[in-house]
């Protein structure tokens, strides 16, 4: 059987840190780290070179502890912290399925993980290896999703899919409204303007910028990021312009 044709063969995958809790809310689950494993080294297997950037919502939001009082660049910095406590629980489980990885932080930890450096990155690309993108931008007043977008330019990636616990982008919060339409198609534009909070303005605006397909999806459907990848039609793909 032949082998099915790839549309994108370098991608980025944002995973929010509340995705590896599961349905407990706080920390990391095995079993769902582990289903996230698998599906990374599917997409992995097939020949896709792989970058990843996980959240730190799951441990501590910086935005939402300061807004329980706390000095916004301290929780901030705390929440960057937690996106490398993310990254070392999943290269941990990659890496015992056999895939291998590197762990770059925007903050220098050298006993953890690399300094992130994009020329070493790239490398590390090149050579087929996992990278995971810990740390955020590094700098406070950024979130996880700018940090992936400006990842995925530094890698020169073709698509950046983020996973999410929902099919994709909705005309309104499906979680409270019921009539919320699922969107296939979406451009840059339209997301800003109809403010419907896939990602922040400021990663939006720079996908838009530099030409960035996302592609929003489930990750709890096995095979959705591949399938993805591969340029079938799952979730919601948004773009500079829609084409039906």
């Amino acid at each position: 059987m032949a082998e099915r044709k790839l549309t994108y063969k370098r991608v980025l995958l944002k995973l929010s840190g509340e995705s590896l809790a599961g349905t407990e809310g706080f920390g990391i689950s095995t079993p769902v780290v582990g289903h996230l494993t698998a599906e990374v080294k599917r997409v992995h297997g097939a020949g896709i070179t792989l970058g990843l950037v996980v959240g730190g919502g799951n441990i501590v939001r910086g935005a939402v502890a300061a807004e329980a009082g706390m000095e916004r660049v301290s929780a901030d910095y705390m929440g960057m912290l937690a996106t490398v406590i993310n990254a070392l629980a999943l290269q941990d489980m990659l890496e015992k399925e056999g895939v291998e990885t590197r762990v770059m932080t925007a903050i220098r930890m050298e006993e953890l993980a690399e300094p992130y450096i994009r020329r070493r990155a790239l490398r590390h690309l090149e050579k087929g290896r996992v990278v995971l993108f810990a740390g955020g931008t590094g700098n406070p007043y950024f979130s996880t999703d700018t940090a992936a977008v400006l990842r995925a330019i530094e890698m020169e990636a073709d698509l950046i899919i983020k996973a999410t616990n929902v099919e994709g982008v909705y005309s309104a919060d499906p979680m409270s409204d019921p009539s919320a339409e699922l969107i296939p198609r979406i451009s840059f534009l339209e997301v800003m303007t109809r403010e419907l909070g896939v990602m922040d303005a400021t990663a939006i605006s720079l996908c838009k910028d530099n030409d960035l397909p996302v592609v929003v999806l489930n990750v709890q459907r096995p095979g959705a990021i591949l399938d993805a990848a591969r340029g079938e039609q799952v979730g919601t793909l948004i773009s500079r312009e829609v084409t039906q």
